[in-house]
């Protein structure tokens, strides 16, 4: 062996990316595989690079035994003695084989292994480089078209852009350059299979970090994005010097700098908006460019908000098929239900309605108090067979309600149920008939009420 064959190891490692010790490793194995073959030994054989003269070395590997009971892998502690005067019992001994003249048939099996650990080191570079750059915005050129995918030459490996991360207002041909997010990297047999999006709201925001220099130092803060790909997004800003408008900057002059960002999306509606802590405040940025009257919270731990607007901002707030609603919701992680105010008057109306026919039906059954009634009213019961269909904890988490209380309306509510269903059957009927029903209504309306003092608190 010359001194060529590191110099040829060194330009292998260069070209390919590889430590030249990954392919000095592999040049050694395949020799020792190779040199197995020659000598047609079961021996541990093994190889070693001189990378100062390029001679390789042979070599077996055996273990110091007191008695020899595989000839192939043992050596008695007296041989390995001459070989290495220090050698104690299970130490390895290597010992010098003649260095084999191989055969084509070696050799081309040496070369072999050779090729197919340089490849594994090749893919696990590449696999290490990429997956540390998972959400980083690259460019690629679009190579070729396989069953609905894209596949995106990187340079140092291939990329597939899947159906599904692709946008559906872009059309691309092979040779066009492309901007792509990288979403994931796998491992599988034919090397590391990196993944591509065009479609991930993390390429908006690294969009916006190569316009906006406010955003790349950090000034100017992305905190939420919502994004339908190829039709409309949502993000929201925020700042973190006082005298730096983070929608302004954003914007840019005339719109510049979004300008950009929405060619470079194939013409992508984008709105900014500014970010608030207070969640009620920042629902109302994000349904711009709908006026919102009021916010309240319906659940705060289902996080659920009902959103009033005027009657003419009903449709604007909803969007198109329900798209600025349903991005908003997106955007600041709460469910929003949007209703008129004439819609929610009607709501109250009814509310209202429901209401009053509660207490009429409660009061109907008799022994029930009036403090007792709008105790079940303000807990949400609007009718006796509600009541009687409810359990003990439900009563009892009334304020003021213990548990012998609670098993008396219980008890009132169910014995009454079935005769409140039939005067309501009846006053359905009568109804339906155009008969007069205010003496039923007057029977329904008699209140029995029990003294306040008698009831347990």
């Amino acid at each position: 062996m010359s001194h060529d064959l590191y110099q040829a190891i060194e330009q292998i490692g260069r070209e390919k990316g590889i430590d030249t010790d990954t392919v000095v490793a592999a040049v050694e194995e395949a020799y020792a595989a190779a040199s197995r073959k020659y000598f047609r030994t079961n021996e541990m054989l093994g190889s070693r690079l001189n990378r100062a003269t390029g001679d390789i070395e042979v070599f077996a590997r055996r273990t110091v035994v007191e008695t020899i009971e595989t000839e192939d892998a043992e050596i008695s502690l007296e041989d390995a003695r001459q070989i290495r005067p220090d050698a104690a019992l299970g130490d390895v001994i290597e010992i010098s084989k003649p260095t084999p003249n191989l055969g084509r048939i070696a050799a081309q099996a040496a070369k072999q292994v050779i090729y197919q650990k340089v490849k594994e080191a090749e893919r696990e570079n590449i696999h290490h480089e990429f997956n540390d750059r998972v959400g980083e915005l690259v460019n690629g050129i679009v190579k070729r078209f396989e069953r609905g995918e894209l596949v995106v030459d990187l340079g140092k490996t291939e990329a597939i852009l899947p159906r599904r991360e692709q946008s559906r207002a872009e059309h691309y041909n092979p040779g066009d350059r492309i901007r792509v997010i990288i979403v994931d990297v796998d491992k599988t047999g034919k090397g590391p299979q990196v993944t591509v999006s065009r479609t991930d709201p993390r390429l908006l925001v690294k969009l916006f970090e190569m316009e906006v220099p406010e955003i790349y130092d950090g000034t100017v803060v992305v905190m939420a994005v919502a994004r339908e790909a190829g039709d409309r997004a949502k993000i929201a800003v925020r700042s973190k010097d006082r005298d730096v408008d983070p929608v302004g900057a954003c914007v840019g002059i005339k719109g510049s700098r979004v300008q950009a960002v929405i060619r470079e999306l194939r013409g992508e509606k984008i709105d900014i908006v500014q970010w608030d802590d207070d969640p009620r405040s920042f629902v109302r940025n994000a349904l711009n460019p709908a006026q919102i009257n009021r916010v309240n919270v319906k659940n705060e731990a289902l996080r659920e908000m009902e959103v009033i607007v005027a009657d003419d901002q009903l449709s604007l707030a909803i969007g198109k098929k329900g798209q600025n609603v349903r991005l908003g919701s997106r955007l600041v992680g709460w469910n929003i239900e949007i209703k008129s105010e004439a819609e929610k008057k009607a709501e109250i109306e009814s509310e209202m309605s429901r209401t009053e026919e509660a207490k009429v039906e409660f009061r109907a059954i008799g022994g029930l108090s009036s403090r007792t009634i709008e105790k079940l009213i303000e807990a949400g019961f609007r009718s006796v067979a509600q009541v009687a269909a409810s359990n003990l904890d439900d009563l009892t988490a009334m304020p003021g309600v213990g548990e012998k209380l609670a098993l008396r309306i219980f008890d009132l509510c169910a014995e009454a149920v079935d005769t409140i269903a039939e005067k309501k059957a009846r006053l359905l009927e009568k109804a339906a008939a155009g008969s007069d029903t205010s003496g039923d209504d007057e029977d329904a309306a008699e209140v029995l009420d029990a003294d306040d003092a008698s009831e347990e608190e």
